[in-house]
């Protein structure tokens, strides 16, 4: 019999006889779900198993790495998206952003505090909506053309220099109007070609980050955003409506040692979309030389992203950022960091006027 059919025999202590033949791999058991669009929309929280074995639920935590992205972490956050209680970049990765709008979602929802996906929790995540979470796009003609840039430089004086702050490639962009960090879209489409028009690629199914001007008379949209509470020591941006509700949370990066964050109250004073920015040399930035003003074009990597928000006090403002998955997990130049989408959504909303408290740590 030839050696590429050969079967070798085993007999276990146990009395199991186990067949296994080259080039067929055995089953593994406990495997974590693959990432896929299904496998993402199927997922639910295991069962409450009291009779379940030590060893056996040690082993389903073990086969993850804890990089991975998880398929119902990625479910949870895309259902956190919707209803407007932002993990910030939707990653499938249980990290602080997440933990923190796990928890807000359940105080609003009556439930105990939680930084974990509870049966409960699931289920109200579930009551705000249950369409899929992700969904089919198709790459069009105008996403591959750009514009891009072939780089972003480091220094501030440099970007001055560039036309506009665009992305610098598809992916980036498909990631960031999707809601997404560039690694899940990536892990989600393994071989898709995000420059080629016609790709069908699996992305979040949120709303899709909207860019352009919005006239003044179109704003603030329903519902009204009357009062922003920043509190700097869970780092986060949380908004009501004239009656107290919550109407959204945000993770926010607040300040820095080198520029800290406002104290007190500031209204809102405006809403510029699609801004430039100018640095001024007496906010004495760290790695910045230049003596005199300069300006950087508009364009989502603009230093304040594509939205920025006035407040009160001079030079500080609620804006979006280049970097959103480092959103709530660095510092910035005093001013309130959110995510491109989130600064937007808050935008769209917020009153002239409106009070913003600062929650000290």
């Amino acid at each position: 019999m030839s050696g590429r059919f050969a079967l070798r025999a085993c007999v276990a202590l146990v009395g199991t006889l186990c067949l296994s033949a080259p080039g067929l791999a055995a089953p593994k058991r406990d495997e974590p779900p693959t990432l896929t669009r299904d496998a993402v929309n199927a997922a639910a929280p295991e069962a409450k198993d009291k009779d379940a074995k030590p060893q056996k639920k040690m082993a389903r935590k073990e086969s993850r790495k804890d990089d991975d992205p998880d398929p119902l972490t990625v479910k949870a956050q895309v259902l956190l998206d919707r209803a407007r209680f932002s993990p910030g970049a939707i990653d499938g990765r249980d990290g602080d952003n997440y933990q923190g709008a796990l928890d807000a979602f359940a105080k609003a929802q009556g439930l105990p505090e939680t930084k974990s996906l509870t049966p409960e929790l699931f289920e109200k995540l579930l009551a705000a909506g249950s369409e899929p979470v992700i969904t089919e796009y198709t790459i069009t003609e105008d996403d591959v053309r750009g514009p891009f840039v072939e780089k972003i430089p480091a220094k501030m004086e440099e970007q001055a220099e560039l036309d506009a702050m665009s992305y610098t490639n598809p992916r980036e962009m498909l990631a960031e109007r999707f809601h997404m960090s560039r690694d899940l879209l990536s892990a989600l489409n393994p071989d898709a070609a995000f420059d080629k028009a016609g790709t069908v690629i699996a992305v979040a199914a949120v709303p899709p980050l909207g860019r352009g001007k919005v006239k003044a008379k179109d704003l603030p949209q329903a519902p009204k955003v009357s009062r922003i509470e920043i509190d700097k020591a869970s780092r986060d941006l949380r908004a009501f409506d004239k009656d107290g509700k919550l109407l959204a949370y945000y993770p926010a990066s607040i300040g820095s040692e080198e520029k800290p964050a406002p104290s007190g109250e500031a209204k809102v004073k405006g809403v510029a979309f699609e801004p430039a920015y100018t640095y001024n040399p007496k906010y004495q930035f760290a790695g910045v030389k230049s003596k005199e003003k300069f300006s950087i074009h508009p364009g989502p990597n603009n230093p304040v992203g594509v939205v920025w928000i006035d407040l009160s006090i001079p030079s500080y403002g609620i804006h979006g950022t280049p970097d959103p998955e480092k959103v709530g997990k660095t510092e910035s130049h005093g001013c309130i960091r959110l995510t491109n989408w989130d600064a937007r959504d808050l935008a769209l909303h917020v009153e002239r006027g409106a009070t913003v408290s600062f929650k000290e740590e």
